[in-house]
């Protein structure tokens, strides 16, 4: 393991019947970004229970950070010795669940935990509350590393929080549906830019209910450039980070000339 390089693994699939099924392909998919040389597999947006799928269903398959999922999801990382991202609903005992997910290392560690911040239309609102708390860097394996979930990363706001903190990638579970794909093609590379971060965005993709997920799964460079891209279908994508690339990027960086004190 080369601590300048990271090398990911984004699964773009569609949504799991149960979360036995979903356990299931994310054992098997892991073994498979594994075999491909990937450290880390980053799912979508509510991986292991799938999105839209009401209030009631969400609250029943609520949990906390670390209850049966989590530690369902730490033995499939520790067989694999890959770190995993997950999405899932987690409890809340104040009110509706928050739509969640987890960092899990190689080790079974849970690493990081972040609460979806900005909800998306009437499916987020009925189900879940909003995070409480802004997003943290964290480190692992020599890179600093932070989460949102979809709709986060259309602000630019939290991006530039994780920036002003130091990370060198950001890591976004979604599920961004078919007719939103200018979040792909525009502002996944101009958030890569403005805040010199890797970007990387795991999307749904495939039919649940009445809802289309656009797919597109995405990896853009501190400079904006597209690295890989995924069509509308399933797809594994396996690629590689470096830091050399993300501090070549940061010697031209607008960040140290921003007038906070103008907010």
């Amino acid at each position: 393991m080369n601590a300048n390089t990271l090398t990911l693994a984004l699964w773009q699939c569609s949504y799991a019947a149960s979360t036995a099924e979903a356990l299931a392909r994310l054992d098997t998919t892991a073994a498979e970004a594994r075999e491909q040389g990937a450290e880390l597999l980053v799912c979508p947006e509510m991986s292991l229970t799938g999105y839209q799928i009401g209030p009631a269903a969400v609250a029943a398959l609520a949990e906390p950070a670390d209850g049966a999922l989590a530690q369902a999801v730490a033995t499939i990382a520790q067989r694999h010795r890959m770190a995993i991202v997950y999405g899932y609903p987690e409890h809340n005992a104040q009110g509706k669940p928050y739509n969640a997910v987890q960092f899990i290392g190689a080790d079974g560690v849970r690493l990081a935990n972040y609460r979806k911040t900005h909800l998306f239309g009437h499916i987020d609102r009925a189900q879940f509350n909003p995070g409480p708390q802004a997003p943290a860097v964290f480190a692992w394996n020599g890179w600093r590393l932070g989460l949102l979930i979809c709709y986060d990363i259309e602000f630019p706001e939290p991006a530039r929080s994780l920036a002003l903190q130091g990370v060198d990638a950001i890591l976004v579970p979604t599920a961004n549906m078919l007719d939103f794909d200018e979040v792909q093609r525009v502002l996944l590379p101009a958030r890569a830019l403005e805040n010199r971060v890797f970007m990387v965005y795991a999307n749904a993709c495939g039919q649940e209910d009445d809802t289309t997920y656009g797919g597109l799964s995405t990896v853009c460079a501190p400079m904006g450039e597209v690295l890989m891209q995924a069509g509308r279908e399933e797809q594994l994508m396996v690629a590689t980070l470096t830091l050399s690339t993300l501090h070549s990027a940061r010697a031209t960086s607008q960040l140290p000339d921003r007038r906070a004190d103008l907010g």
